[in-house]
């Protein structure tokens, strides 16, 4: 196994890493940098789009274009006109809370969550967006992070990044309804919070431990296969990507440039993208959102 920092890409609050298999490129958020990010890996080159506000998570569009869950709700952007389209903001009547990560299902809707920015209140939902309409699905949550769905389609999860657990309902894919939250694994062991996620072919779930400076590896049933360890503390999500879905890409935080984190301290290596390899682990293709 080896874990390479790429570059001399440094980002405040790098999250949210989606990997474009037909561009062969890493799409990623700068969240306090209010950025969209596409990383070629072949050459390095980063290509930048600045936003007018907090931007929380991206996906793929089956139009060529994105959508973006940002501090002012959720959008479609155009990267090449730079337009984006209001869609809505679920959660426009709280004054403390913004939306945060979001994923694509295999049946091409966007599941997002939201962030309470006073970090205390618990009065963050868990949204489904389908061509256009939003539809709630749970709430209750501190600071949710890290959507993301078993490779048949019948489970998903997220997490309560506050509360360090990561939960699982069951799926239907068909209707988009999920069914009562239960609690898949703890990561207070790992030293952090659960933060973005991601799966593979196996049905492993993999979570960057923010705080613990690690990846965790969860098998299906809950237990903890196995860590990496990654050169910053501040681990913030994860994405295969590559020609063979087979590397492991992941972001981090630069405390000392995010303004609710005080007393951070940047360690040389916070805020830097990664890419793990040699894992034997095989990631599955990143899901249109559809129009």
């Amino acid at each position: 196994m080896k874990v390479e920092r790429l570059g001399d890409l440094r980002l405040a609050l790098g999250e949210g890493p989606v990997w474009h298999e037909a561009e062969q490129a890493l799409y990623m958020v700068d969240s306090v940098g209010q950025q969209v990010l596409r990383f070629d890996p072949a050459d390095g080159s980063v290509h930048r789009w600045t936003l007018n506000s907090f931007v929380g998570s991206l996906a793929l569009t089956d139009h060529g274009r994105l959508i973006l869950a940002m501090g002012s709700g959720i959008h479609l952007f155009d990267p090449v006109s730079g337009a984006l389209e209001f869609i809505a903001d679920p959660e426009a009547g709280d004054p403390v809370t913004q939306l945060n990560d979001g994923k694509t299902d295999r049946a091409g809707r966007f599941l997002v969550g939201s962030v309470a920015t006073d970090m205390k209140s618990e009065t963050c939902g868990l949204y489904s967006v389908e061509r256009g309409r939003v539809t709630k699905l749970d709430g209750g949550f501190g600071l949710t992070n890290g959507p993301c769905f078993s490779p048949d389609d019948r489970t998903f999860y997220f997490a309560d990044s506050r509360a360090q657990r990561i939960y699982a309902y069951d799926y239907d894919l068909a209707s988009g309804a999920v069914g009562p939250r239960r609690s898949f694994c703890d990561t207070a062991a790992l030293g952090g919070i659960p933060d973005g996620a991601t799966v593979d072919t196996e049905g492993r779930l993999w979570s960057g431990i923010c705080g613990g400076g690690v990846v965790g590896c969860w098998r299906p049933d809950g237990t903890l296969e196995r860590t990496v360890a990654i050169p910053t503390e501040l681990v913030s999500s994860v994405m295969f990507g590559g020609a063979d879905l087979d590397t492991l890409y992941v972001t981090s935080i630069d405390p000392a440039r995010v303004p609710f984190l005080p007393g951070g301290e940047d360690d040389g290596e916070a805020g830097s993208l990664y890419a793990v390899t040699g894992l034997d682990a095989q990631g599955l293709p990143e899901p249109l959102y559809v129009e």
